[in-house]
């Protein structure tokens, strides 16, 4: 076997043992400092600086995991499916608040930045830090923006939102299902889902919904409103 195939299979294997180690520690000594996605990308980041390892070295790593984001993607539709009456009972609720609450996170983000005199990319950045990458990276080229710069801020937000969302629900007392799933997958994307669908099939049902529908309005609405707030 050659050495770049050992070291990719070490990679993937350092990835898995990390992952179960921070889902131990989360459930042992519950806080947002625990949560899996923080913990384990911590964990990895640790190792590779020990041993001397780059992005180079991990990613192809990387790739194999990536590959299975879209069969897991697919398969929100079964706990979606095992839940669709409580999303169809609430339908109209949950749809003003992903509308709102998009409009709202894109209009402050840009406010924030223009009050400290951000530059475009920035600015452009933070307006579609909250859809997944796919998206905002198309939406950042109509407005030829930096892709790195936006890839960063996405997984920025999704990790972000990951740590302390579900801290913050609880600390705010939602304990709804369909609130705490939507809320997770509107302001953390996939991250946030996969974060929701370990609190429960609902939780993580419907922040599937979210992911895909805040994603949908923001293609829709971004290049609308985009230009006569962007600098």
């Amino acid at each position: 076997m050659k050495m770049s195939s050992l070291i990719s299979l070490f990679c993937l294997i350092l990835t898995l043992v990390a992952y179960r180690i921070s889902i131990y520690l989360n459930h042992r000594f519950p806080n947002p400092l625990t949560t899996p996605v923080f913990t384990g990308t911590t964990i990895i980041i640790i190792v590779l600086l020990i041993l001397g390892m780059n992005y180079d070295d991990y990613k192809p790593a990387s790739d194999i995991i990536t590959f299975f984001l879209g069969p897991a993607t697919v398969a929100l539709a079964v706990p979606l499916y095992r839940n669709y009456k409580v999303l169809v009972k609430n339908w109209l609720p949950a749809l003003l608040g992903l509308s709102i609450g998009t409009l709202v996170a894109i209009t402050l983000a840009i406010g924030l930045s223009n009050l400290f005199s951000y530059s475009h990319d920035i600015t452009l950045a933070m307006a579609t830090k909250g859809v997944t990458a796919p998206i905002a990276l198309e939406i950042g080229a109509i407005f030829k923006g930096d892709p790195a710069l936006i890839a960063a801020f996405v997984v920025a937000t999704g990790t972000t939102g990951t740590i302390i969302g579900s801290w913050l629900l609880d600390k705010l007392r939602i304990t709804d299902p369909m609130s705490r799933g939507i809320a997770m997958g509107t302001i953390a994307h996939g991250q946030g889902t996969a974060a929701a669908l370990r609190e429960g099939e609902v939780q993580g049902a419907m922040a599937g919904v979210a992911m895909g529908v805040t994603a949908i309005f923001t293609s829709f609405i971004a290049p609308i409103i985009l230009p006569w707030l962007l600098p």
